[in-house]
């Protein structure tokens, strides 16, 4: 496993419940706390980020194993993973330029075994409670839950980020 010393904090949650809702509004939230943000998306449908018909996609689909894209402004780097092995969240986030980062925010893996702020919406209609596992920090719910943890309002991303500042001085 690669050794990195950058923070994991995954959002965790049943899909519809608003992990990527909250995340754009902590992010910014978190910015103005100078928390420099890193973000690793989990996602079950195949994606691409490259536009169709751009150089950048032909040349990948050409069948380059791995494409920068760099701009001015930015850059990305599209590896392709045909063996199609299971994800590895340590080695993804070792790929991060830690010394541009003080966080790495995780939306998803909720299996994880890193530490993990749970979202739960009653009107999801699933049991929080099976989510739970050593790693969970905090539970951000829109109604007061059965944890001995740490509660928090999913409709107050203020109090959210300032937990996670708490959490990130520990």
């Amino acid at each position: 496993m690669t050794k990195f010393t950058t923070p994991l904090l995954a959002i965790a949650a049943y899909s519809g419940t608003g992990k990527t809702t909250l995340l754009k509004q902590l992010i910014p939230l978190l910015r103005e706390k100078r928390i420099r943000v890193g973000l690793i998306k989990h996602t079950h449908h195949d994606m691409d980020i490259d536009t169709p018909g751009k150089d950048s996609y032909e040349l990948r689909k050409a069948g380059a194993d791995q494409t920068l894209v760099a701009s001015d402004r930015r850059w990305a780097l599209m590896t392709e993973t045909p063996e199609q092995q299971p994800l590895d969240l340590h080695y993804l986030a070792s790929r991060f330029d830690h010394n541009n980062v003080d966080l790495i925010l995780v939306e998803g893996f909720k299996h994880e075994p890193i530490s993990k702020i749970i979202l739960y919406r009653e009107e999801i209609g699933r049991p929080f409670e099976y989510m739970l596992d050593n790693h969970v920090i905090a539970v951000a719910g829109d109604r007061t839950l059965d944890f001995a943890g740490t509660q928090l309002d999913i409709n107050d991303p203020a109090r959210i980020a300032d937990f996670i500042v708490s959490w990130l001085n520990k």
